[in-house]
Parts: C-alpha cells; sequence; structure tokens
C-alpha cells in the first residue's frame, strides 16, 4: 500500500496532483487547510473492507460521530442564538438535575476557532466531492453521450462559460448529427448576442462611456468623435470629462477638441451634472469621458450618482476590453450598472486571444452592443456590431488545442458548485 501527502493552493490542483501521482485508482483518506492552501492524503491499493466485515458496529468509531454530531449541534446552537430542541432534551436525560437553591452554572462559550477549523473542514470536504462529482459527471457524458461531449470541446476551445455552453447544447440535444448541431449551435450563439438597434451617435443626447481604467474609454470617445464630425461637422457636439485625475487623458482629450474644433469641458462629478452641461444645451451630441476608479473610492460613487441624474437622460455605455479575465469583466459590470446602463462598447478585439469571456458576459447580462473597437486608428477602427460577425471572429480564434480531460472535468465540477449555490 502506497501513501503520500500531496500539498497544493486549492482542491482541485491537489486532486490533479493525486491523479497525475497516482492514477485514478487512488483513494482520498483525508484532507484538511493548511497555510497556504490544502493538504490531501491518498493512498493507492487501499485494502477495503469485506462485507462481513464492514456490517460489524465499530463502538469507537460510533463513539466519535456521536461527538461530532454534538459538536455541530452545539456550533448551530451558538450561531442561531438558541440551542436545538434535540440537544435540550439530550441535556435533559442525560445530565443531572441541580438543587432548587444552586444556580445553573452557564455553558462555556464554544470556542471560535473550533468553529472555524470545522467550517474549513467542511469547505474541504465540500471542495473534495464536487472535483470528484465533475470527474464522475464528465466520465458519463462520454460515455453515454459522446456527440454532446465532442460539442462540449469545441464550446470550451471557444472559451465560452459553463454555463451558456450548457443552455447552447440544451437547444441541439436532439440534432443527431454532428455537422449540423455545430452549425445550429452558433447560429443559437449569435442570437443570443444582442445588438443596439440604432447607432448611438445617431439618436443623439449625452452619452457617457464608463469602466475600469485601461480599456481604452478616452480613445473609444475620440473615435465616437471623430466620427461624428466626418459626418455631420463639429458645430453640433462637444466633449466633456469627468476625469480630474489622470493629467494625460485630461490634455488629450484637450488636444482632441483642438484637431476637431469642438468645445471640451471639465465636469466636476459632485456638482448636478444638468447644470454642468447647461452651456452646451444646444448640442445635439454631448460625449462625456470618466474615470477608471476602484470600487471602494467615494468619488466612483459621485461619478456614478452624477451620471444616474434623471434631469439630464445620459445613456451611459460600459466599456469592456476583450482582453480582460472573466472576473475583472463581472466586477466591472458590478460596479458601474448602478448608473444604468444602456449598453456596451467591446474594446481591443485586435489583441484578444478569445472572444468567449467577454460575449458570455453580454449574453448573461443581457447588455446590447453598442460599438466594436479593433486597432488604434481614429476613426477607422470604430465599427457598428454584427452579432453573426462575431461568432465567426470568437470561432477564428478559437484554441488549437483539445481541452484535457482535467479541465473538462474541472468546468463540471464548475456547474456542480453553481447549481448547489443557486439550491441553497
Amino acid at each position: 500500500m502506497q501513501v503520500k501527502r500531496f500539498f497544493a493552493a486549492d482542491m482541485r490542483i491537489a486532486m490533479k496532483m493525486v491523479r497525475d501521482e497516482l492514477g485514478a485508482d487512488a483513494v482520498i483518506i483525508g484532507n484538511r487547510r493548511v497555510a497556504g492552501g490544502v493538504e490531501l492524503t491518498a493512498v493507492l491499493d487501499y485494502p477495503m473492507q469485506g462485507a462481513a466485515e464492514a456490517k460489524k458496529p465499530n463502538p469507537a468509531l460510533e463513539a466519535e460521530l456521536r461527538k461530532t454530531q454534538s459538536r455541530i449541534a452545539s456550533a448551530h446552537a451558538e450561531l442561531s442564538g438558541a440551542r436545538p430542541q434535540a440537544v435540550q432534551d439530550r441535556q435533559l436525560l442525560d445530565e443531572p438535575k441541580p438543587a432548587a437553591a444552586e444556580p445553573v452554572a452557564a455553558a462555556p462559550a464554544l470556542d471560535s476557532r473550533a468553529i472555524e477549523s470545522m467550517y474549513s473542514e467542511l469547505q474541504g470536504l465540500r471542495e473534495l466531492i464536487e472535483v470528484q462529482l465533475g470527474s464522475i459527471a464528465w466520465g458519463q457524458e462520454q460515455s453515454r453521450r459522446p456527440q454532446q461531449a465532442g460539442l462540449w470541446r469545441r464550446l470550451q476551445r471557444l472559451g465560452l462559460p459553463a454555463e451558456l455552453s450548457r443552455s447552447l447544447l440544451e437547444k441541439v440535444a436532439t440534432v443527431s448529427d454532428p455537422r449540423q448541431a455545430w452549425r445550429m449551435l452558433l447560429a443559437h450563439l449569435a442570437q443570443s448576442i444582442k445588438v443596439c438597434k440604432n447607432e448611438p451617435l445617431e439618436e443623439g443626447g449625452v452619452i457617457a462611456l464608463v469602466g475600469p481604467a485601461g480599456v481604452g474609454k478616452t480613445t473609444t470617445l475620440a473615435k465616437l468623435a471623430a466620427r461624428y464630425v466626418l459626418k455631420y461637422g463639429a458645430q453640433s457636439i462637444a466633449l466633456a470629462s469627468m476625469d480630474n485625475y489622470r493629467i494625460g487623458a485630461q490634455e488629450q482629450l484637450k488636444t482632441l477638441g483642438r484637431i476637431l474644433d469642438v468645445p471640451v469641458l471639465q465636469i466636476d462629478p459632485s456638482k448636478p451634472l444638468a447644470g454642468s452641461l447647461a452651456s452646451l444645451a444646444r448640442k445635439r451630441v454631448i460625449l462625456i469621458d470618466t474615470a477608471g476608479l476602484p470600487a471602494s473610492d467615494p468619488t466612483l460613487r459621485q461619478q456614478l450618482a452624477a451620471l444616474s441624474d434623471r434631469g439630464v437622460k445620459s445613456r451611459n455605455y460600459l466599456v469592456l476590453a476583450a482582453t480582460s479575465q472573466s472576473q475583472v469583466l463581472k466586477a466591472a459590470w458590478h460596479n458601474y450598472r448602478r448608473c444604468g446602463l444602456s449598453g456596451c462598447i467591446l474594446t481591443k478585439l485586435d489583441e484578444a486571444g478569445s472572444l468567449g469571456d467577454v460575449l458570455g458576459l453580454t449574453i448573461s447580462q443581457h447588455l446590447p452592443i453598442a460599438y466594436l473597437a479593433d486597432g488604434p486608428r481614429i476613426p477607422d477602427d470604430l465599427h457598428l456590431p454584427r452579432s453573426h460577425q462575431l461568432v465567426s471572429r470568437a470561432v477564428s480564434l478559437q484554441s488549437d488545442e483539445e481541452p484535457s480531460e482535467e479541465t473538462m472535468a474541472d468546468m463540471f465540477a464548475g456547474l456542480y458548485n453553481e447549481s448547489s449555490r443557486r439550491a441553497g
């Protein structure tokens, strides 16, 4: 029997190490949280008990289980502020009643470190179960529905989120021909992508670009301004900026105003936006640049509150870089949705290695795409979106390598985890 310990940053990496080192027949006999990650103890050729032995009672084990059950019940009682009735009944039966004259002794407070330790152990077990369930689910998918498994792999190469992939696959579950299923799947993906029905510049009004630092807001605003001036002239457009922090951004906007011969206004986000824009009331289009600030910055809240001013009716577009990772994109949407988003603008498409994450966010949040930016040229590298062209571009950027079995198992584990959270 071979016994070995594995240390890793998280449970999934540890499980992969076990599989690589000991193979699929290894048995996990212990797991615990340690500084910097988790520790798994695994064995190969683990001696399994026979059926007759398994039926024999184990007093020591049962005693430990009763102790653990009691600890969990006490922990729940401490956390909820009331002791469960079962615990009270057991105390009445097992503990001697104190004399009437004697005060009842207070129960010792449960050690917070013990609760933390128990919570850590439960979290470790949960992660372990999720990883194992993911491997089992992916194995079953391959054996029972090999065609669906092949489509899962192709969608993974596109970089699409697991939830979106599952919903797309459900729509082609009855299609038997793999090529037809793939074509229909891409068609459903294109239908899922929302684009703005009318170009924002054609509608006019106040248009603000919001989003985190570094996504290309100022450059995109320059492209929008140049696009409008080339088509309609400079008389009916103005530029404004809420970015009072980056000197470079202010200078860039002023330079753009001089080149295009349009006015540039600096706005104080702490003041009402309607009053700040009063001098530009005759302009058909006002483009507002904003500062990319951390979510915790109070000035960001002021900025978003100003853009929510009903007297202005600003249409706010979230600028998203196609090069950003999924968590960054989700955080941007979460932080800026408070000002009310009319849609989004996708930038840096020419630098992206995959469009799966950014398309996944726009689809899941029903966020219409207003423009695409795929280069530095002003305004030539700004385009109106077409959903089928975006899908074609996503396919052209798909990974050349097939996803590994571990990658697919982890994806299925993530699906299980997401389902568990929704059920809870």
